[in-house]
């Protein structure tokens, strides 16, 4: 069998021959530096690299002078091609399961061929490394000894305040990935159902424009649409109930409206209330509404 080399800068190392069977491998979420020797040595002794898209890989393989096959594994296609993958693993073929970025089967295709490689016992290893949803906690500065991965928002609203309202009561800290055109509108949504707890969103980790703002999820937005427009990765994480404020009860609500209005307009002082609440505001300016019309009925 011939020797299989990676190369780091201008040193070449040998990689040692794989084991027969799925190695799930962890990639980098943006900075190729964060390559583990352990996940080189992989790529490089593979028969094959599956991956989400050979043009994203291709890159990162280039980076360390890695020669190796590459077959797509993704969404689209893992249906038909899983049962060949199976067929080839079953007759001793070592594979690298790698997704664009971070940790195989978060938010990707890859759960179903590890099921299908146990189901056939099929040795698979996993290979840590990068992972965006640990990295945006570590920044994030929200408690970190409980946390929910809830995936991607859902694209419609409705979807996506039902899905926030499942975890509206969830004792710990909520870690979401977003798209950077839908999270004006979503941060819109978590500041509704869940008020005004303390978040983070963390955009393009790891990469020369890294950015995290820290905040409720109002101040968030706030900052984001002052921007001509928003860009990158984006990952959200929303503190636990027990980060947020309690909730104030009606009475409490209906005084600070009261007070308020004695020195602002209807719109300032539902700023004011909806500010000290953690309330949306249109709530806020609704209540003075209806207090106008029920004063003007005969």
């Amino acid at each position: 069998m011939a020797e299989k080399f990676f190369h780091i800068g201008p040193t070449q190392h040998m990689a040692p021959s794989l084991a027969p069977g799925l190695h799930v491998t962890a990639t980098p979420i943006g900075n190729l530096g964060d390559m583990t020797l352990r996940a080189l040595a992989t790529l490089a002794a593979a028969d094959v690299v599956l991956c989400e898209d050979t043009r994203v890989t291709v890159k990162l393989l280039e980076r360390y002078g890695i020669k190796v096959p590459m077959r797509p594994y993704h969404e689209h296609n893992a249906e038909s091609v899983r049962p060949a993958i199976i067929e080839a693993l079953k007759n001793g073929g070592a594979y690298a399961l790698v997704s664009d970025a971070g940790v195989p089967l978060v938010s990707d295709p890859g759960y179903r061929l590890v099921r299908a490689c146990i189901d056939e016992n099929i040795a698979v290893t996993a290979l840590p490394g990068a992972s965006a949803t640990l990295t945006a906690l570590a920044l994030s500065g929200l408690p970190t000894d409980r946390f929910t991965f809830i995936g991607f928002l859902p694209q419609k609203q409705k979807a996506r305040r039902d899905l926030l309202t499942d975890f509206k009561s969830v004792p710990s800290t909520l870690i979401a990935f977003e798209s950077p055109h839908r999270v004006i509108e979503a941060l819109a949504d978590i500041e509704a159902v869940l008020q005004n707890r303390n978040m983070a969103l963390a955009r393009e980790l790891t990469k020369l424009h890294e950015e995290v703002l820290r905040g409720s999820a109002a101040d968030i937005r706030a900052v984001l649409e002052a921007r001509d427009s928003v860009k990158g990765e984006i990952v959200l994480v929303i503190g636990p109930p027990d980060d947020a404020p309690e909730e104030a009860s009606e009475d409490e609500i209906e005084d600070a409206i009261s007070d308020a209005l004695k020195d602002l307009s209807a719109s300032k002082a539902a700023a004011l209330v909806s500010k000290t609440f953690g309330l949306p505001k249109e709530d806020i300016y609704a209540r003075i509404l209806k207090r106008k019309s029920d004063a003007q009925e005969p």
